[in-house]
């Protein structure tokens, strides 16, 4: 059935200017779902809203981006039975996030992978931290969940555990490797060891307090996720952000996109054995936080958006020194690309390793940066456009071969053009205010807020009371999607490769597990 069938019956949403949302029954969601499958779309995000009971009705979302546009599916859950039909038939990443959403509200989709997500003890089995109110864990003989990885069975295939526990500062992550020889067979990633309670944490702040705890849901994506969070509470407000600040807010959005990449860059390099490359990206980060430090006095921009605009202003020779500072990052790039791209043992590393093609990628739904690597072209900065991104007309950045050079050639492309834009932020700043007031709403209602970070689509789904607090928030971070993926990228690659593989996808443990 077309798309256009559902448009008439679509509400827009307040927040991003490309969010709508739609009620339906049983039927029409597996229905409404269905032809955003078949036209293209991609589930972005799926979450449950339980009742402040057990017996109350629950909520059901799914966001689907297709078009140019984001639809909230909005369903309500029976009380009786406490079931809906699951998307992980039409989306295969809605599977975990309905394990998630059951582990939270207690609402099960008719999934049949079952198994748990998130709890790993941290509170007794049978409790739901979004609907029941939880006693603090001092028993520590609570159970473990009976957690059964599936097998692969053959001569001489052996089975490899890493984690969750890891050397060094990595986040915690269980990944079960079948094996023969080093040639991967199976990958099965166990995730969820850092659950913090960050949706709980959200309907104990002040509305207007919350884009500091959204900054903080994954610490390399602050700008992003606080921008989606105030996106979202201005519109449940009404308030109109200066331009200087959207401006300004987009300037945040870039340097925090070069740090990563930056980053990332220079991180390959060592994976791939070449510590030169490690040295000089990381030198270069380095002069970009002391820039971002001298010039908006903050290396890493954890609380820089705020309800309303921005919580600090540029002056000129502040602007005029951080766009050398960028100029000059962007030009030592260029030298060490031609470095990277002539290495023949770099080269050797990258090239054919953990390979998603264009067509698994549109069948698992990759999406952001690891999208763009295998041919799935989609940057809501070019394809959904909210201010100023719909006057700065960035460039879309893609590749096809889907492999770790492709994800690497991704990085070099989008960090020249986060230095171009950044040029024209800082050349063109409108004059006037950097924040406008912004008061906490009156209405019970829901918003989206929507920007795409350096990872992928960030997304914040943001209920008001009519009292203005918060009812319940939902941050989504692109790491849903692309985690599942990572299990077929090592497929028939030797065991080594897998760090130099995850790190080309780089994803969030922490934005990940709420």
């Amino acid at each position: 059935m077309p798309l256009s069938r559902w448009w008439p019956q679509v509400s827009a949403l307040p927040g991003s200017p490309s969010a709508g949302a739609l009620d339906v029954g049983a039927d029409n969601w597996l229905a409404a779902a269905s032809d955003v499958a078949a036209a293209g779309g991609q589930l972005l995000a799926l979450w449950a809203t339980a009742g402040q009971d057990p017996a109350a009705p629950a909520t059901v979302r799914a966001a689907l981006l297709f078009e140019g546009r984001l639809l909230v599916l909005t369903y309500p859950v029976r009380a009786a039975n406490g079931r809906y039909p699951g998307l992980h038939g039409l989306f295969p990443a809605a599977s975990r996030m309905q394990r998630a959403a059951f582990d939270l509200t207690g609402v099960r989709s008719d999934d049949p992978d079952q198994r748990p997500w998130l709890r790993h003890a941290a509170w007794q089995d049978g409790a739901h931290p979004l609907r029941d109110n939880l006693p603090p864990v001092e028993d520590s003989s609570i159970a473990v969940d009976d957690y059964t990885f599936l097998r692969v069975d053959g001569e001489g295939v052996h089975e490899i555990p890493v984690g969750p526990v890891h050397a060094g500062i990595i986040e915690p992550g269980h990944f079960r490797f079948s094996i023969v020889g080093e040639k991967v067979l199976k990958l099965e990633e166990r995730l969820g060891y850092v659950h913090k309670g960050i949706e709980r944490r959200f309907t104990e702040l002040p509305l207007l307090d919350g884009h500091r705890l959204a900054a903080r849901v994954s610490g390399d994506s602050a700008v992003a996720f606080s921008w989606a969070y105030c996106q979202a509470a201005e519109g449940l407000a009404g308030t109109v952000v200066p331009p200087r600040a959207q401006y300004l807010r987009a300037l945040c959005l870039e340097l925090e996109r070069l740090q990563n990449h930056l980053g990332d860059l220079g991180a390959l390099g060592n994976d791939a054995g070449f510590a030169f490359g490690l040295a000089q990206f990381s030198r270069l980060k380095e002069e970009l936080a002391r820039a971002m430090h001298g010039a908006i006095g903050q290396r890493y921009l954890l609380d820089a958006i705020v309800p309303g605009g921005t919580a600090f202003d540029l002056r000129d020779d502040a602007a005029a020194a951080l766009h050398t500072a960028v100029r000059r990052i962007g030009t030592s790039v260029v030298e060490l690309r031609r470095i990277y791209d002539e290495h023949a043992g770099v080269r050797d590393r990258f090239v054919g390793a953990g390979e998603v093609t264009p067509e698994l990628a549109r069948r698992l739904g990759l999406i952001g940066l690891a999208g763009r690597a295998s041919g799935v072209a989609f940057d809501l900065r070019t394809d959904c456009p909210w201010a100023p991104y719909d006057a700065l007309h960035p460039t879309k950045c893609v590749q096809q071969a889907g492999d770790v050079a492709a994800r690497v050639a991704i990085r070099f492309d989008e960090l020249q053009e986060s230095c171009r834009l950044i040029a024209v932020i800082l050349s063109g700043l409108p004059p006037g205010d950097n924040r406008a007031a912004c008061a906490p709403p009156s209405r019970a209602a829901l918003a989206i807020g929507l920007i795409e970070g350096w990872r992928g689509p960030v997304m914040v789904a943001l209920e008001s009371t009519a009292q203005g607090s918060i009812h319940h928030c939902h941050p989504h971070d692109p790491s849903w999607q692309n985690w599942p993926v990572l299990e077929y990228a090592i497929i028939g690659n030797i065991v080594p490769d897998f760090p130099l593989i995850n790190k080309s996808f780089n994803l969030s443990y922490s934005g990940h597990d709420l």
